[in-house]
């Protein structure tokens, strides 16, 4: 569960007010019959099985059909918005259904070129079966906005794509089986703000850093899953506005030094890299960072946390599975997260840290008490009682304490957890008897206590509030 998300708002505000400008009054203003037609051409090489596109009829006005959006004053096509938004990972059976069979397919046809006036173009998430991005989408010279993620195109990326020089958005990433050898044509996007590659493979793209760095207005860079590696950094680098990096799942043996440079970023992604070495006290001056993730790499035994004192402003911590197996981080300091008022979610899983499970607690509680959505310290060596502050984090929503050694009752003040969904306390020593005060758990949809010590009898005062409650399970295994 992530419960921080840093992106770019202003960006989207910008398009909303575009959206507005465009829409708003009342405009007898009809489209343009040339770009009607070439809509009406596009549409018919789609392959559209939910007929999503039925309003795009001959005699029909253009600007009135779904997804299409026009200026007001001189029924220009300005955007055309025929993408779909993913639904969340616990939606229905039927809604994941009702989303794949709304996905167009088909080709994409050179009518489009006739839209001279286009700015906005979003075909993401549909599934366009392999094909490659049509080479006629680097003549729209009108583009400020290009989404074409997760809608299965594949092949090289068109290098004239970098003819598109109004562009501010442009995200290629997911689901698409892209290969670049170069991204040259990256660097002439002098307006961009947004760029996502993510899974596109750049392995032969050793300039990807030289071609980015340069780009003096990027806010956000997603290279997510990319095959990138420690190429030679230059000497320094010039991300002047850049506030978020993904450089997530890739196989980068060390954090980057430039990255320590950027002291505006935001967000760091570097998540399932294989990093290995020390963690670079480098952090430690990055005062602005709201999201840092560093799970699932292997970092050496003489790692330590010291440095999060001074990232105040944190939000969003992972350090999960970070592979410090043999290391001095085995207890956490309580001075390393005391600082950490701002803080929503902290990942620590599947690492060995081994000390009184109610000194993470109490060193959480002395600042983050209000904020703290997500807590994720399971499969350590915790041990010890879990202690009553536990209460006090009002708006906790997720707690994960399996996979430890702790012991004696879940505390009575569990109760006051009122935003709770999911709590995990599964494969512990937890003895007594279960709270009553479970039972006032009124959001609570996950509740897995299995794999303890527990006594008595589970009673129908445990239940009687809990109306959400999908998942539970209580069974212990000899």
């Amino acid at each position: 569960m992530r419960a921080v998300t840093i992106s770019l708002f202003g960006f989207l505000l910008v398009i909303a007010a575009t959206i507005i400008s465009f829409c708003d009054g009342n405009s007898n203003v009809l489209c343009i019959e040339s770009e009607r037609q070439a809509l009406l051409k596009f549409k018919q090489h789609l392959i559209d099985r939910s007929n999503r596109l039925s309003s795009w009829v001959e005699g029909e006005d253009c600007c009135e059909c779904l997804g299409v959006l026009c200026n007001n004053l001189t029924g220009h096509v300005k955007m055309l918005h025929l993408g779909l938004s993913s639904p969340y990972e616990d939606a229905s059976d039927a809604e994941w259904d009702a989303y794949v069979g709304s996905k167009l397919g088909g080709e994409i046809n050179p009518s489009l070129i006739e839209l001279k006036h286009l700015s906005f173009l979003d075909l993401s998430n549909n599934d366009f079966g392999g094909l490659s991005i049509p080479e006629f989408i680097g003549s729209l010279k009108s583009l400020t906005y290009l989404n074409l993620s997760s809608a299965n195109f594949q092949t090289p990326i068109p290098h004239n794509l970098g003819n598109l020089s109004k562009l501010n958005y442009l995200d290629l990433g997911h689901k698409c089986l892209f290969e670049a050898k170069t991204l040259q044509w990256v660097s002439v996007l002098s307006s961009l703000l947004y760029l996502d590659l993510s899974y596109a493979n750049l392995t032969k793209a050793t300039d990807w850093l030289q071609a980015t760095h340069k780009l003096p207005s990027l806010v956000e860079l997603h290279l997510s899953g990319c095959f990138l590696n420690n190429n030679p950094s230059p000497i320094s680098v010039n991300y002047t506005s850049l506030t978020v990096l993904d450089l997530s799942r890739n196989t980068l043996s060390s954090v980057p030094t430039w990255i320590f440079s950027l002291r505006s970023l935001v967000s760091i992604d570097l998540n399932s890299n294989g990093v290995e070495g020390v963690i670079p006290s480098g952090f430690r001056d990055m005062s602005s960072l709201k999201f840092l993730d560093l799970s699932f790499n292997s970092f050496s035994s003489s790692s330590t946390l010291n440095w999060l004192s001074n990232l105040n402003r944190l939000q969003f911590l992972g350090l999960r599975g970070v592979s410090l197996q043999d290391n001095q981080l085995e207890i956490i300091e309580p001075k390393c997260l005391e600082s950490l008022c701002n803080l929503r979610e902290m990942d620590l899983s599947n690492n060995g840290i081994d000390q009184e499970v109610s000194e993470v607690i109490e060193s959480l509680s002395r600042c983050s008490l209000d904020r703290l959505e997500s807590l994720n310290i399971a499969s350590n060596k915790l041990s010890g009682h879990l202690p009553d502050q536990l209460g006090q984090f009002k708006n906790l929503v997720y707690l994960s304490l399996s996979g430890n050694s702790i012991s004696g009752p879940i505390p009575f003040s569990i109760g006051k957890l009122s935003s709770l969904k999911v709590l995990d306390v599964s494969h512990n020593r937890l003895n007594a008897t279960l709270p009553q005060s479970l039972g006032q758990l009124g959001n609570l949809e996950h509740l897995d206590v299995s794999n303890n010590m527990l006594e008595g009898n589970i009673s129908e005062m445990h239940f009687s509030d809990l109306t959400r409650l999908d998942y539970f399970s209580h069974l212990t295994t000899c």
